[in-house]
């Protein structure tokens, strides 16, 4: 009998088993009270800190971590009102994850970072960029999504992510992590009882109808994409798109590139909302070659 070959990605324990690593909850002032915010942190050298999507947790990342701490020292974190963070009752707009990342900084002592974020944690890096200039060295926005402020594309997120919290069993909840991938096989059923277990959390209901807030057009208005603020941003400016994302093509990253003032693209072939975990070799080469060289790999 031949072996079956020990797979790719056995497990997230598996990803992070021979990384010195820690994982702890910090106390993060944020809006008069105190969030208490679960981080991971690992590897040495420039600061590098990265930011899951909507509905999301730092697990996004967890087959990215190794590879980073290489060169970094990396620091993912739950977003308040996601994961296993302290889930308040407050509207979690775009300028109150931004004070949360920030606060966050300054109780971990990190003056300033390379800031990576996916989705919706692109647009809190961008943001933070364009109204805490000092905090921030380079950027990389992931599948920003909806750049173009799409009513169609606000509705299904809003939906999708609705009925997976509030009926947080196999089927509902798979559906909704399979809409970040492109190739659906690499959804694990580890990946969507995580999630479920997320979800299933008390008080997440209303924690995720206060993420979702972004997803309604009167509320998003104040901060949508627009060259007002994101004219701001002096950071240098890395565009990470894919070719199957499901929230936004090519035409809205060169919508960015018009608007930021030092900006490269770099597409990733056969990947959908996740390219940190459909394409993870590709994902780590352009972290390194940007965040420290200033490079985008041809």
């Amino acid at each position: 009998m031949t072996d079956l070959p020990i797979p790719g990605h056995i497990s997230i324990w598996g990803e992070l088993a021979d990384l010195d690593h820690t994982v702890r909850h910090v106390d993060v002032p944020l809006a008069g009270r105190t969030v208490r915010t679960r981080v991971l942190q690992a590897g040495a050298g420039p600061e590098l800190v990265l930011l899951h999507g909507t509905g999301g947790h730092l697990e996004a990342y967890s087959r990215d971590f190794a590879g980073l701490a290489r060169d970094f020292h990396v620091t993912a974190y739950d977003m308040v009102g996601h994961g296993w963070s302290d889930l308040p009752d407050l509207p979690y707009t775009i300028d109150v994850l931004s004070e949360h990342l920030v606060a966050l900084l300054e109780v971990l002592d990190i003056e300033r970072a390379h800031l990576s974020g996916e989705s919706l944690g692109g647009w809190v890096v961008a943001w933070t960029a364009a109204h805490h200039p000092g905090r921030v060295d380079r950027l990389v926005l992931n599948t920003p999504g909806n750049i173009a402020n799409k009513p169609g594309v606000m509705h299904r997120m809003r939906e999708s992510t609705m009925a997976a919290v509030r009926d947080p069993s196999d089927a509902t909840v798979r559906r909704r992590v399979e809409f970040l991938f492109h190739h659906k096989e690499l959804v694990t059923d580890e990946l969507v009882n995580l999630r479920r277990a997320v979800y299933s959390r008390p008080g997440f209901v209303q924690a995720i109808t206060n993420t979702l807030v972004l997803q309604d057009p009167e509320i998003r208005k104040d901060f949508a994409w627009d060259p007002s603020w994101v004219s701001k941003v002096a950071a240098p400016t890395l565009l990470l798109w894919t070719t199957h994302d499901p929230t936004g093509g090519l035409d809205e990253a060169e919508l960015l590139l018009e608007w930021l003032p030092d900006a490269r693209l770099h597409v990733i072939e056969d990947a959908g909302h996740w390219p940190q975990w459909e394409q993870v070799a590709e994902f780590l080469d352009v972290h390194r070659a940007w965040l420290l060289f200033g490079k985008v790999p041809s």
